[in-house]
Formats: C-alpha cells, structure tokens, sequence
C-alpha cells in the first residue's frame, strides 16, 4: 500500500454515536472531512439535522438518524438504515455517553443515576458494537470499531462520579473481550480514552476558575485539550493505518494517566531542586526570541 493512502478513508462509511453535541460533532466532522460518509445518531434530531445541513454543504454525504443507544431495537435499526442507504458501513464510533451521577458523591448516589450511566455508556455501546460487527463478520469485510471510553476508566479518581468511572472501565475491557473475539475475521475493536475536553459534560466544572485551573494543572502539557486533538488519533483507528491493531486503548490527555498521583512541581520545587543540587539539577527553559 502507498504509505500516502494509509490513512485515506475516503469513500468508507461510518456512523458516530452521540453526534448532537461535543466531541460527537468534531469527530463527524473530522470523518467527513476526510472523505467518509457519515451516519450520525442521537436522541436530538434538531441537533443532528443542523449539522447534517453543514456537512453536505461541504460535499459530504450524510444521514441523520434518532437512536437512543439504551433501546436496542432502535440501535438494530439504525445499523439496518446505514447500512442500506451506503451498501455497508465500515466504521462504528461509540460516542454516546452520559455522566448522569456527576458531582454526586458516591455514598449519595440513587440506583437510578447509576444506572443510567451504566445503560447509555457500557450497554449501549455493546448493543452498537454487536449490530453493527454481524453485518460486517457477515460480508466478511471487517471494519473498525472505536469506543469512545475515558481516562477515568483506566483508574479511579476521587470524588468523581462513580458510575461514570465503573461504565468507561466497562467500555475498555467489553473492547478487549470483543476484539479477542472478532479479530480473526477481520472486525477490530479499539478504544480512545479521552482525558478533559471542553464539552456539554464537563462545560459546569470549566465554568469554575477554581476547577479548569485544577485540571489543567494536573495535566503535564498544562492545558486542557483542544476537541481537535482527537481527530488524529480517530482517523489512525478508522483507517488501513492500523490494520494490525486491535483490543487497545489509546489515551488522549496530555500525558494525564502516565502519572503515578504526584502533584506537579511549581516553580517553588523546581527552584528548590536546582538550589540543592546545582546547574544540574536546572530545567531547560525556551530562550526568548527577543
């Protein structure tokens, strides 16, 4: 293959989850952009046919469906209408999500908000990833599937909201367990973990100086991420690029869950440190360019 065309999925088909809001609309957008057709789903219509409506004024070719990924009948007929209208689908991203017990302390959390979590974000990816994988084992043409999963899922954090937390670390072992089962004919199965985004979910706590400034201090590259930042890393999962790479989790988070829990160093730390051990023991700081 032309290492040019590696990443090309033009022409492919692909249905994204979720799309009425957030990371959904930049994740469509950045498949739509690189030539794939686009299937988005949601429970807000009046969401879903605006974007429509911006992304075929871009020559894109889309389809804009209701699914509420909990119900999965509508989820069978979702993957039934894409896959009709586009001959197949090659791409599925599990984007759905909900933090229904957010800023809920655990020992105050109702059954119902635990398990609304649950539902949306571990069932309802599971019933997407199932719909869609017995069209493609059946053709046997394989595709990729991409779950939308969370750092938070990779370890526990404190004080945040736990049924969140237990559905994403659902979502990336439910990804390991259907990869080890489909990779042999050709359907892969990854996971992106993104760590914080500006988005509806987390468009509360960034309103709050005092949280932004905690998440972004916690964040080696010392800023939050940009939703862009993740359609790289999707286009790799979507496209021949990856072809020998599935059951993974790939975190987008600047670093975030490479940490082991120490705090950062402020410039007080860093100051000390040079102090005690001399010019060695100094950062590399960019010169100024004037």
């Amino acid at each position: 293959m032309d290492d040019r065309s590696l990443f090309s999925i033009e022409g492919k088909t692909a249905i994204v989850t979720g799309a009425s809001s957030g990371l959904g609309v930049v994740m469509a957008e950045g498949l739509a952009n690189a030539g794939a057709n686009v299937i988005i789903a949601a429970r807000r219509k009046a969401n879903l046919d605006e974007l429509a409506s911006r992304l075929e004024a871009n020559g894109a070719k889309v389809l804009a469906l209701y699914c509420d990924v909990c119900d999965s009948q509508q989820v069978d007929e979702m993957v039934d209408a894409a896959w009709n209208t586009f001959g197949r689908v090659d791409i599925l991203v599990n984007n759905a999500g909900v933090s229904a017990d957010a800023g809920v302390m655990p020992e105050n959390v109702p059954d119902e908000l635990f398990l609304q979590s649950v539902t949306t974000n571990l069932v309802g990816t599971f019933s997407c990833c199932r719909a869609l994988a017995r069209r493609q084992l059946a053709d046997g043409r394989g595709g990729s599937i991409i779950n939308i999963a969370s750092i938070m899922g990779m370890a526990g954090t404190q004080n945040a909201p736990v049924g969140y937390q237990s559905s994403k670390a659902g979502v990336i072992n439910l990804t390991r367990a259907l990869a080890l089962s489909w990779a042999d004919r050709g359907v892969r199965v990854n996971a992106i973990a993104p760590g914080w985004f500006p988005s509806e979910m987390t468009a509360g706590w960034f309103a709050v100086p005092e949280f932004l400034q905690r998440f972004a201090t916690q964040i080696p590259t010392c800023h939050v991420g940009e939703p862009a930042d993740l359609v790289g890393p999707l286009l790799f999962l979507a496209s021949d690029a990856s072809n020998f790479v599935t059951g993974q989790t790939i975190a987008v988070d600047g670093g975030l869950s490479s940490s082991n829990g120490a705090a950062a160093y402020d410039d007080d730390l860093f100051a000390m440190q040079a102090a005690a051990v001399g010019p060695l023991g100094q950062r590399i700081l960019p010169t100024s360019s004037g």
